[in-house]
């Protein structure tokens, strides 16, 4: 049976002057699932990330669990939207520094609330594409993706805007249904589709199943 995995990044740096870095966590949590997949024997026939380094950081992370180096190509369509971008596009005026809880859930109430108004078409965050740009970018690499033929075993590595916005590709749900999918997706997560001759049915969705034990709920992170 085919199937196409979509795993998340791991826990990038929050807060930090560069988030485009895994933390040590993150690394930790991408380095259980490749032990997990090696343990049952998972192999890849293709692999597809975003051009992020954090992306690349996930890869290189889940090799080293994996016990072997994936080697995969870049499609900017699995490059995830610009946060800051969209909460400046808001007019929302200035943002405190993400160094305190409270902080951190503004900054994810404003995320929302811009998400859903990028969405309607309501904001033009500057030096972002259209929602439906952004959209299609995702549909383009699951297209490629799923051109590599029957039975296929694939790999994206990206992060939880084009994750989510493929499973709603995927159910045919509404595209504001992604707003609420991307904001509970876990770091190092792993969603999973089943590939058919007519395109991709949905496995399983924001599964940790390396992190299933009581050491691994330790590693639970969301941003």
């Amino acid at each position: 049976m085919g199937m196409l995995f979509l795993v998340r990044h791991g826990q990038a740096q929050l807060g930090a002057a560069d988030y485009d870095q895994l933390s040590p966590l993150g690394l930790q949590q991408c380095q259980r699932l490749g032990r997990y997949w090696r343990d049952r024997g998972q192999r890849f026939d293709a692999v597809f990330t975003g051009t992020l380094k954090r992306h690349a950081q996930s890869l290189q992370a889940l090799g080293e669990g994996l016990g072997q180096p994936l080697a995969a190509q870049q499609l900017p369509g699995l490059d995830e939207y610009d946060s800051q971008a969209l909460v400046r596009g808001l007019d929302a005026g200035p943002q405190p520094a993400l160094d305190a809880p409270s902080a951190v859930r503004q900054h994810f109430r404003l995320l929302r609330q811009a998400l859903r108004a990028w969405v309607q078409g309501e904001i033009a965050p500057a030096g972002m594409p259209t929602h439906a740009e952004f959209a299609a970018g995702v549909r383009s690499a699951l297209a490629q993706a799923h051109a590599l033929g029957p039975g296929r075993q694939v790999l994206i590595v990206s992060s939880g805007g084009p994750i989510a916005t493929a499973v709603c590709q995927v159910l045919g749900a509404p595209a504001a249904s992604f707003v609420d999918l991307n904001l509970r997706l876990r770091n190092a997560s792993l969603t999973q589709f089943v590939s058919t001759a007519a395109g991709y049915q949905l496995q399983e969705f924001n599964t940790l199943p390396h992190l299933d034990d009581a050491a691994g709920q330790l590693l639970v992170s969301y941003a």
